[in-house]
């Protein structure tokens, strides 16, 4: 099955309101537990609008309608997830992670968010020349994600305790992988 074609750009002040209502929205809630007021999506969002973070964050993107957003970041850069890393996994030097989610509810089971990954990989890979493997921990009991991570292409690269996005959740993790593909 081909996937749909997600394009990425970069998330705006102006879509702010539109993310607060993708964290606001049941199965995003469930999974990212992240405050949707104005003030908690500009607090932890708009530092990285105004250049005082490294995480690059995009609108996912399906034939013009907005759909989801990816964040791209490179691990080093928080010394503190290296830290939880590194006794499920080995770290590469400059690896980056993403996190992303599918805001509106009838953009699921349509391979959307496969795409959207694959879409934040590529451009990960694109602005970090340097970057030669993505991480992805999600939660074991998030199976729609990391399902939809191995149809973007990565592999199940280690497991272990992690501290969950939503405390509800075990600390159980899978760590994902996606490798550079080598140039010819």
């Amino acid at each position: 099955m081909a996937l749909p074609t997600v394009v990425l750009r970069p998330l705006t002040r102006a879509d702010l309101p539109l993310l607060g209502r993708w964290l606001a929205e049941p199965l995003v809630a469930r999974w990212w537990a992240h405050d949707s007021s104005p003030e908690a999506v500009e607090r932890d969002f708009g530092p990285s609008l105004d250049g005082e973070d490294v995480t690059a964050l995009y609108v996912g993107e399906v034939a013009g309608r907005p759909v989801g957003l990816v964040q791209v970041y490179p691990i080093e850069a928080y010394p503190e997830y290296v830290e939880e890393l590194a006794p499920v996994c080995e770290v590469p030097p400059g690896a980056l992670s993403i996190d992303y989610l599918l805001g509106e509810p009838d953009a699921r089971g349509q391979g959307i968010g496969t795409a959207l990954i694959a879409a934040a990989v590529a451009r990960g890979f694109a602005d970090h020349p340097g970057a030669s493997d993505v991480l992805v921990p999600v939660a074991v009991g998030n199976v729609a994600s990391w399902r939809a991570l191995q149809r973007a292409g990565a592999t199940w690269y280690a497991a272990g305790d992690m501290t969950p996005d939503n405390p509800v959740d075990p600390l159980d993790h899978v760590v994902h992988r996606f490798t550079r593909p080598a140039l010819p």
